[in-house]
């Protein structure tokens, strides 16, 4: 265990919470834990080490929120996986390029990639609340496997941030899904990005385990909460937290950046 306070520490696992239900129901809960690892370790840690702890963190809530899913929403399960595999090796592949990436790179790009999410969804504001038009065909699952399967998965390794959002945003373009169907498949797109992103950066030495563990406990509980919330509520809500949320958090990191 890092040597954080007890109250950085509550901090850290609130954090988990919120990020684990934020990441269920519409992804990108890694927007709210990875800001907050890098604050609350300790000065002078390496990036990879915050990096490496959010994967260990989050594929816990995420996991959970899969299989709730699973269990009660329309998902196709062998699509998900298709995609899933292609960006296990996307995200494995951009691990390796994630060690030498510092803190001050890292604010400045999930900014600009939070900026573009809530541009999209505003600029489309019937995106993602129609029902799914039926099964994808041949060429849109190969779509998806290039974008969200590689693509992503690349992503999601080498910075990891809204990999959750991503996904929905691209699911629901690609696959015709609505918000709903879309966060479902994600999860299970995103359990794989985490598991191949997580198995680099522990090959590679960079999680804080004892934290995870502690962490991963609150996120797991946030992630089974924020799936059933999604599921009852509907695409409208969905929509609504994204947009809640993008903005909360370029507002936090613009602060951070320029006027803290």
């Amino acid at each position: 265990m890092p040597d954080i306070s007890m109250t950085t520490l509550a901090l850290l696992c609130v954090a988990a919470l919120a990020a684990g239900w934020i990441d269920a129901v519409v992804g990108g809960g890694g927007l709210l834990l990875l800001p907050a690892l890098l604050l609350g370790l300790p000065a002078g840690t390496p990036a990879a080490y915050a990096l490496g702890t959010n994967k260990a963190v989050a594929i816990v809530g995420t996991s959970a929120a899969a299989v709730t899913y699973a269990r009660r929403a329309p998902v196709d399960v062998r699509t998900a996986v298709r995609i899933g595999l292609a960006a296990l090796a996307g995200s494995s592949a951009g691990a390796f390029f994630a060690a030498g990436m510092s803190t001050e790179v890292l604010k400045p790009v999930i900014m600009v990639v939070l900026l573009a999410v809530a541009a999209f969804v505003i600029l489309r504001p019937a995106f993602g609340t129609a029902s799914a038009t039926g099964p994808a065909g041949p060429r849109r699952v190969l779509a998806a496997i290039g974008l969200a399967g590689i693509g992503i998965g690349f992503y999601d390794g080498l910075v990891g941030p809204g990999t959750g959002t991503f996904l929905v945003l691209a699911l629901t373009a690609v696959l015709h899904l609505d918000l709903v169907a879309a966060s479902a498949t994600a999860k299970i797109v995103n359990c794989c990005t985490n598991a191949g992103a997580l198995a680099t950066f522990a090959w590679q030495g960079t999680v804080l385990w004892q934290l995870a563990c502690v962490m991963a406990v609150f996120n797991l509980a946030g992630g089974t909460l924020g799936a059933r919330t999604a599921l009852k509520q509907g695409s409208g809500f969905v929509r609504i937290v994204l947009l809640t949320v993008v903005f909360a958090l370029v507002a936090n990191l613009a602060y951070e950046q320029w006027w803290a």
